[in-house]
C-alpha cells in the first residue's frame, strides 16, 4: 500500500484531493493510504509546517511517504510562482516525492468547471467560471450555484467536493484548466511509475 501525505491549507483542498487520489488509485487498481496533515491558516502556515515536516524526514523522525502532495491556492500569483515557493522548501532528496496542487486562483473554481458533474451531484448544472483574480469570487459563485440547485450550502458548498470529483470528466478537465491539468498529469505520472515497480 502506498502512503500519501497531504499538506493542505483548508478543508476544501483536503476534500477535493482525497476524492481525486482515491479515484485515481481505483483507476490504476492500487491501494493508497491518505494521511491528511491539514494546515489551517493559509499559504504561509502550509509552508511553515511543510518545512518542519521535511526537517523531520531528513533527520529520520518521520517515515518517508511514497508521495507528498502540497496544496495551496494560487491566489492570483499563478501556478509557477506558487510551485517554486513550495519546491524551494524540498531538498533534492524529496523533490521526487513532491506533487503540487495549486488551484489557480482558488479551489472553488475547480468545483465549478464540470457542469455535468455538478448536475449529476446537485441536480442542476452550473456555469463554468471565467478566470478572474478576485478574492472570494469563486466562493460566492459556488454558493450561488448550489443555492440555484435548491440546496443550502452548509460549509460553503465544499461538502459536495468529493461527490463532484467522483463525477468529473478528468480527461476534459485536464484540458479545461491549466492548473488542474498540471496536477492530473503529475499524479498520473506518479501512479504510472508505481505501476511499473
Amino acid at each position: 500500500m502506498r502512503k500519501v501525505i497531504l499538506f493542505v491549507e483548508d478543508f476544501g483542498h483536503e476534500e477535493f484531493l482525497k476524492a481525486l487520489l482515491d479515484r485515481l488509485a481505483e483507476e490504476y487498481e492500487m491501494q493508497i493510504e491518505i494521511i491528511p496533515r491539514s494546515v489551517r491558516g493559509g499559504h504561509g502556515k502550509v509552508i511553515a509546517e511543510l518545512q518542519e515536516y521535511l526537517r523531520d524526514l531528513e533527520i529520520g523522525n518521520q517515515e518517508l511517504p511514497d508521495l507528498l502532495v502540497v496544496a495551496t491556492d494560487g491566489n492570483c500569483k499563478g501556478h509557477q510562482e506558487r510551485k517554486q515557493e513550495i519546491t524551494e522548501e524540498a531538498a533534492d532528496l524529496f523533490k521526487d516525492l513532491l506533487v503540487c496542487a495549486i488551484p489557480d486562483p482558488h479551489i472553488e473554481r475547480w468545483l465549478l468547471l464540470d457542469s455535468s458533474a455538478f448536475k449529476e451531484v446537485l441536480g442542476r448544472g452550473c456555469d463554468a467560471p471565467d478566470y478572474k483574480c478576485e478574492r472570494d469570487r469563486y466562493k460566492g459563485l459556488l454558493i450561488e450555484a448550489i443555492q440555484q440547485a435548491g440546496i443550502s450550502p452548509l460549509v460553503g458548498g465544499i461538502e459536495h467536493a468529493a461527490d463532484i470529483v467522483k463525477q468529473m470528466d478528468l480527461q476534459r478537465m485536464e484540458r479545461a484548466d491549466d492548473s488542474l491539468g498540471k496536477l492530473l498529469k503529475d499524479l498520473r505520472h506518479k501512479l504510472n511509475q508505481w505501476s511499473r515497480t
